[in-house]
């Protein structure tokens, strides 16, 4: 099977990312969200990272206005009519994607293929609202889309062979590193990453050093860009709960259970970057310790 068009479900920062390599690597793309407002802004906000690219000389204006020519608005599911593969990236809730797929499956043409872009929930749980589990699978990006490298490609339980191929040389058209993982929660990174990220935030409570320490030591000890707490402001405190609740549900295992103080910050309404503070307080335009609160 040729994909030739893709319908990218939610136009916020991950859907808006994979509207963006798709088009760069000449699919046809709808961006898609039930508020043309967050879908024009998702466009735009495209628009401005490529125009950069233009500014700095590693892209031409043609190859601009090409990207974009292919990319087009929708705010209606009926839209997805004709399309080869839809790639649903809306936030991390069961049962709205569980919605959202049950629409599609009676919209999509027989042959189309649906992926959800889940960074936690089972596969299968969501492909049980489908009647084309055949070729229900997971395909899992990593934030920003145009930087971060890997694409993890799920299984689920009734998932076919020929929609692993087809979907992973999708993921790889789009210049993407590909892995193929069981139906686990987390799947491989986010498993793995949830484990480091508790043991982070153990280290914070336990007083062995302070939030800002714990993202130097591993930033100048372990290589990674970025420390566990700049990455969950980074990613979405809201979204690091939202994972970590569904590792500690589908694993029955303590070290997954979510941080209080975690927990605490996402009912104030502490979200990270996105709401100017998280582990750190962003509202002077800077990353800064937090004088507001006492970790």
């Amino acid at each position: 099977m040729e994909i030739k068009s893709i319908f990218v479900v939610g136009a916020g920062f991950m859907g808006a990312g994979i509207a963006q390599v798709g088009a760069q690597a000449g699919y046809e793309m709808y961006l898609f969200d039930i508020a043309p407002a967050a879908v024009e802004k998702g466009i735009g906000g495209i628009k401005k990272l490529l125009s950069k690219k233009v500014e700095k000389g590693t892209m031409t204006q043609e190859a601009l206005d090409g990207t974009m020519a292919l990319i087009k608005a929708s705010t209606s599911l009926d839209d997805a009519a004709n399309v080869d593969l839809v790639i649903e990236a809306v936030y991390e809730n069961a049962d709205l994607k569980k919605d959202i797929f049950s629409k599609l499956d009676a919209i999509c043409k027989p042959d189309c293929i649906l992926a959800t872009n889940t960074s936690s929930i089972p596969i299968t749980s969501i492909a049980a609202a489908v009647k084309r589990t055949d070729k229900f699978i997971g395909m899992h990006f990593f934030s920003p889309v145009p930087v971060m490298r890997l694409c993890e490609i799920i299984r689920a339980i009734k998932t076919s062979d020929e929609t692993i191929e087809v979907v992973a040389e999708v993921a790889q058209k789009m210049g993407k590193v590909t892995v193929v993982a069981k139906d686990v929660p987390g799947f491989i990174v986010n498993r793995i990453n949830s484990a480091l990220r508790c043991e982070a935030y153990k280290c914070m409570e336990e007083g062995v050093a302070s939030i800002e320490d714990i993202d130097k030591a591993m930033k100048a000890g372990a290589n990674h860009p970025m420390g566990p707490f700049e990455l969950a402001d980074f990613v979405g405190l809201d979204v690091n709960y939202s994972v970590l609740s569904t590792l500690y549900a589908g694993y029955k295992d303590s070290k997954f259970a979510p941080n209080l103080t975690l927990e605490k910050l996402v009912i104030a309404g502490d979200l990270g970057r996105k709401t100017g503070k998280g582990w750190y307080d962003y509202t002077s335009g800077e990353k800064k310790p937090r004088t507001d609160v006492k970790f």
